[in-house]
C-alpha cells in the first residue's frame, strides 16, 4: 500500500484538488447508482407499464449486477492500452443509449437487455473512476482525490433513489429514465471539458491478470472488499425484516436515512485523513461495523440500540469504496485499473453473495442471526489487514 513511483511519474503534479474534474467523476458514479437503483424504488410503476410481475420487474437489477460481474475484468483487459479519456466518455455514453431504451421500451426482453448492457458499462465505468482520478493529482492527494470521485455512489444512494422514486411517482416511471438520459448527455459534454485526457498502459508494462493479482497488498484488499460487502449485504438487503424485533418495521425510511447521512459524514471524514492514515481508517472502518454488529447482537429488540447500530454501521461503511480503491491504486501501480476491475467484480460478488448468505439464514435461524454473521465476517477482515501490518513491516 505504498506510493507506487509508476502512479508518482505519471501523475500532475497539483498541489490543490482539480473539483470540477473530480465532481465529473463524482457524477459519473452518481448516475451509474441511480440508474441502477431506479427500479427497485418504482417496482408498482414498472411492473404495470411493463405487463409483469414485481418479481420480475426486480430481475432488472439482478441482470444489472450480472453485467458488471461479467464484463469488469475481460472489457479492463481488453482496452488497457485505450486512452482513458475516450473510453470514460463511451461507458458514460453507454448510459445514455441504456436508459434510452428503457425509458421507451414496451418489451420487457428487450428491456433485461438493456439493463444487462447497464451493467456492463458499470462495470467498466467503475474500474476506470479511481485510477483516473488518481492520474490527476500528485501521490501525496490521490486518496482524497479518490474519496471524491467516489461521493457519487452515497449520494445517489441515500438522496438520489428517494429523489428518483418521488419524480417516477410524479411524472411516470419512462420519464424518469428520459431525464436520466438527457443529465447523462450534459454530464458528456461536461466530462469532455473538464476532464484531463492521459494514455492507456504501454504494451510493454502490462501485466496479465495473475501477476496484478498476487502483486503485494493486492489479495489482502480484495479479501477485505469480500467479506466486508458481504456483511454490509447480509444487513442491508434484509434491512426491513431487521427492523421487526424492535417494533420500528415501518421506520424503513428513517433508518435508512439515518445510514446514508453517516455514510456522508463517512467520506468527508476520510477524505481529510486517508492519504496520511490509510490502513488505520480501514482498520478503524471494520472495527467500528463490528461494534455495531455487536450493539445489535445484544439488543436486537431496542430500538434506541438500533439507530445507534445503523449510525456506526454508516460511519463505518461510508468511505470504504474510497478505502479500499486508494489501496489498490498504490499497490498495482501502472495496472490500477486492472486491480480496480477485480475489485468491481469482487463487490459484485459480495452483493450477490450477501443476498443469498442472509436469504438463507433468514429462512433458517432468523434475523436475530445476522449480527453474529457480521461479527464473524468482519474478524476475518480484521485479519487480513493485520496481517497485511505485518507483512509490510
Amino acid at each position: 500500500m505504498n506510493d507506487s513511483p509508476l502512479l508518482a511519474a505519471t501523475a500532475p503534479q497539483h498541489e490543490a484538488l482539480p473539483l470540477a474534474g473530480l465532481l465529473t467523476l463524482a457524477s459519473a458514479g452518481f448516475i451509474t447508482i441511480l440508474t441502477e437503483a431506479m427500479p427497485a424504488g418504482l417496482l408498482p410503476q414498472m411492473s404495470a407499464g411493463l405487463g409483469v410481475s414485481q418479481a420480475l420487474v426486480g430481475q432488472l437489477v439482478t441482470l444489472y449486477a450480472l453485467g458488471s460481474l461479467l464484463a469488469a475484468i475481460p472489457l479492463t483487459l481488453l482496452t488497457r492500452g485505450w486512452r482513458r479519456r475516450p473510453l470514460l466518455l463511451i461507458a458514460i455514453g453507454g448510459f445514455a443509449l441504456v436508459n434510452s431504451v428503457t425509458a421507451f421500451s414496451s418489451h420487457y426482453g428487450l428491456t433485461l437487455i438493456a439493463r444487462f448492457f447497464a451493467g456492463v458499462f458499470a462495470g467498466l465505468l467503475w474500474a476506470l473512476l479511481a485510477g483516473y482520478a488518481s492520474r490527476m493529482v500528485a501521490p501525496h492527494l490521490q486518496g482524497r482525490a479518490i474519496a471524491v470521485a467516489m461521493l457519487g455512489a452515497p449520494l445517489a444512494l441515500s438522496l438520489g433513489v428517494p429523489a428518483g422514486t418521488l419524480l417516477g411517482t410524479l411524472v411516470g416511471w419512462r420519464t424518469s429514465f428520459a431525464i436520466m438520459t438527457g443529465l447523462t448527455l450534459l454530464l458528456l459534454v461536461w466530462a469532455r471539458w473538464q476532464l484531463p485526457d492521459f494514455a492507456g498502459e504501454p504494451a510493454s508494462k502490462r501485466l496479465g491478470l495473475h501477476n496484478v493479482l498476487t502483486l503485494p497488498g493486492i489479495r489482502p484488499v480484495l479479501w477485505v472488499t469480500l467479506t466486508y460487502v458481504l456483511a454490509h449485504n447480509i444487513l442491508y438487503t434484509y434491512i426491513a425484516p431487521l427492523l421487526v424485533p424492535a417494533g420500528i418495521g415501518g421506520d424503513i425510511d428513517r433508518v435508512l436515512l439515518v445510514f446514508g447521512l453517516m455514510a456522508l459524514l463517512s467520506i468527508w471524514l476520510v477524505g481529510i485523513w486517508i492519504d496520511r492514515h490509510l490502513r488505520l481508517l480501514t482498520l478503524i472502518s471494520c472495527a467500528m461495523f463490528a461494534v455495531a454488529a455487536l450493539l445489535l447482537g445484544l439488543w436486537i429488540s431496542s430500538p434506541i440500540s438500533l439507530y445507534i447500530s445503523v449510525a456506526l454501521w454508516g460511519l463505518a461503511f461510508g468511505g470504504l469504496a474510497a478505502l479500499l480503491q486508494t489501496a489498490l491504486a498504490k499497490s498495482a501501480g501502472h495496472s490500477a485499473d486492472a486491480a480496480q476491475s477485480m475489485l468491481v467484480t469482487v463487490w459484485n460478488l459480495g452483493i450477490a453473495g450477501g443476498g443469498l448468505a442472509g436469504g438463507l439464514l433468514l429462512q433458517s435461524f432468523g434475523v436475530e442471526v445476522f449480527p453474529w454473521a457480521v461479527l464473524g465476517l468482519m474478524s476475518l477482515a480484521v485479519g487480513a489487514i493485520l496481517g497485511k501490518t505485518t507483512h509490510a513491516r
